[in-house]
């Protein structure tokens, strides 16, 4: 039940933070700053969970913060909006902790992931009515991106991400789902025309390198010993 609460917790507020950041700030900062959860969930795991992270993990996070960075084009004047997405970034950082923690030991990915909808939902919807107004036009105006960030890039990715992080740990997950940031850009290629620029091809490189390391890397390092240990 702790565990659950925390996802819940976490879950929603750095949901909100992240919306009321990006009113604030530019779409570029709020994309790296947001992604230091790649970084942040390791050093978690390290100093208030006891975890030992593979050490390919740190390289890779590395590799793939200076990716996003390198992807959005760096960084623009700082604002308020800013802090609040750092903010946010360390509930990211603890919902991906809490359910790799909750979902490898219940294997119960699909009630994780409907309870943190349900609270985020009741909280958020409650909360609406004091802070912000409502109107059926506006409603109906934007209707289709309502949906599919709820139903899809919500709904859809984070029971995924449920569902993932039975088999996976917390830090090499933060690093996969960091790769959002190389999907958005090749989606806008492909659906927008928009062209990367040549530093954004090398920011997607060490993007790709860095979940590579996570996930190739240890299988090498212990075939390459195994070989040892034969000869």
């Amino acid at each position: 039940m702790p565990a659950l609460l925390t996802i819940c917790v976490a879950f929603t507020l750095g949901t909100v933070l992240q919306q009321y950041g990006i009113v604030i700030t530019s779409v570029t900062n709020a994309g790296f700053l947001t992604a230091i959860y790649v970084v942040l969930t390791p050093i978690l795991v390290t100093l208030f969970f006891k975890g030992r992270p593979h050490f390919l993990v740190w390289p890779a996070s590395l590799f793939t913060l200076l990716g996003i960075y390198l992807l959005g084009g760096g960084l623009t004047a700082l604002n308020a909006g800013d802090l609040l997405m750092l903010v946010c970034a360390v509930f990211w950082a603890l919902q991906v902790i809490f359910v790799g923690r909750l979902a490898s030991t219940s294997g119960r990915p699909i009630t994780i992931a409907v309870i943190q909808f349900a609270s985020i939902g009741v909280i958020c919807v409650f909360l609406s009515l004091f802070f912000e107004s409502y109107s059926l036009q506006s409603l109906q105006n934007a209707w289709f991106e309502i949906f599919f960030a709820g139903a899809l890039s919500g709904g859809v990715a984070f029971t995924f991400q449920a569902f993932g992080q039975q088999w996976t740990t917390p830090s090499d997950a933060a690093i996969m789902l960091s790769s959002e940031a190389l999907f958005a850009a090749l989606a806008a290629a492909v659906i927008l025309g928009e062209r990367i620029a040549p530093i954004g091809m090398v920011g997607c490189a060490l993007i790709f390198s860095g979940i590579l390391l996570v996930e190739v890397g240890p299988h090498y390092i212990k075939s390459r010993r195994s070989v040892a240990q034969a000869e």
